[in-house]
This record gives C-alpha cells, sequence and structure tokens, in this order.
C-alpha cells in the first residue's frame, strides 16, 4: 500500500481549496459566527498530548461554551467519567479543536485554538447550576473560526430522524465483553438512567 509521506504528493491529488473556504475564516468571534456558536449545546473538543490523541463530547442544556470576550471561550468541564484525558492533555500540550454541532443544521462551526484550565472561583461560578459547579473550566483562545462543508452531514443524514440504534450494543454489554463478565451486563444498564439524573452536574 503506498503511503503519502509529502505535502506536495497530497496536493496534487486534492488541487487548491476554493477562495470561500479560505475567506470564511475569522480569527475571533463575529456577530454571526457568535449566533451560531451559542445555538450549540454540542460540540467534539480534540486534544493533543504525550499519550496521543482524544476526542471527547461535550454538551449542556444551553450553548456549550460562553464568550468571554472576542478571543476567548470558556467550556465548563461537567461531570463524566473521571479518565480526564482530554484535560490531561490541555495540561500538556495546550492545542485543542472544537466542532460545533446544532440539531437539524449539516453545517458544522470549527473552532482551532489554544487552551488552558482554571479552578478560578468566579468563572466556575458563572456555571452554578443548582448549587453544582464544574471542578474546572476550559479557556479557550480563539486562533480561527470557519465553518465546515456541509457534505459530511449530508451524506450520513445525521438529522434524518431515523433511529439506527437498535442493534447497537450497550455499555453494560461491552463492559462485560471487556471484563470477561465481571462488571456490567444488564445491572450497569439498569442502573444507569437514574445514576446519570443523579451526576449530571
Amino acid at each position: 500500500m503506498h503511503k503519502i509521506g509529502a505535502i506536495e504528493e497530497l496536493e496534487a491529488l486534492y488541487g487548491q481549496p476554493g477562495a470561500p473556504a479560505l475567506r470564511k475564516v475569522a480569527t475571533q468571534m463575529t456577530p454571526l459566527y457568535r449566533k451560531w456558536i451559542m445555538s450549540s449545546k454540542f460540540c467534539v473538543l480534540s486534544t493533543v498530548g504525550a499519550r496521543g490523541t482524544d476526542g471527547s463530547p461535550r454538551g449542556d442544556d444551553g450553548p456549550v461554551v460562553e464568550e468571554l470576550d472576542v478571543h476567548r471561550l470558556a467550556m465548563p468541564d461537567w461531570r463524566g467519567n473521571n479518565r480526564l484525558d482530554s484535560l490531561r492533555n490541555i495540561v500538556e500540550d495546550g492545542r485543542v479543536s472544537c466542532m460545533f454541532m446544532v440539531p437539524g443544521s449539516n453545517n458544522v462551526v470549527r473552532v482551532n485554538g489554544q487552551a488552558f484550565l482554571t479552578d478560578d472561583a468566579v468563572l466556575r461560578a458563572r456555571f452554578d447550576k443548582n448549587g453544582r459547579q464544574p471542578a474546572t473550566v476550559i479557556v479557550i483562545q480563539i486562533a480561527e473560526i470557519y465553518t465546515q462543508c456541509a457534505r459530511a452531514l449530508m451524506r450520513s443524514a445525521t438529522w434524518s430522524g431515523v433511529d439506527e440504534s437498535g442493534d447497537l450494543p450497550s455499555v453494560g454489554e461491552i463492559l462485560a465483553e471487556m471484563t470477561s463478565g465481571e462488571e456490567g451486563g444488564a445491572p450497569y444498564d439498569a442502573a444507569w438512567g437514574a445514576r446519570a439524573a443523579d451526576t449530571m452536574w
């Protein structure tokens, strides 16, 4: 199998990007990019560190990030599995990317930049949910914002409303597989709903 080993070889296969693909890039929040990102309750956060890369889904019941100023976004780190993969990466290497999605729109808005973690009490309090606050907040310094071509979501019909999850294994089944039946299974799945509701924030 041939391995492409040079940027020139790669570019020869694809050609040059169209002018709109380059001209739509902003280096800070603009009114229309602000409207788009503030409408997004879900994004994928990508990070890189000494142990490799990580892509982490992030969601909230309102905007998934808050604008601190035109150059910075703040993302609360709500409760998860405590693996801390993304957070470890950010501490080691601040490079991050976010893909913001809005149900029904085939467009994706991407933000690339540098991030750091803070446990600043004032900033954490901005995200208070009935007395619960995130342990840390990810502060993202924007390097570039741009829209992603809609073809990927169009091809996959992501927002078609068709439920294709019927034959998927549950997390309990996967955990049972990975532990040779020592953990997981039906009891894990049965308890998950209540556990998630109690630890959502």
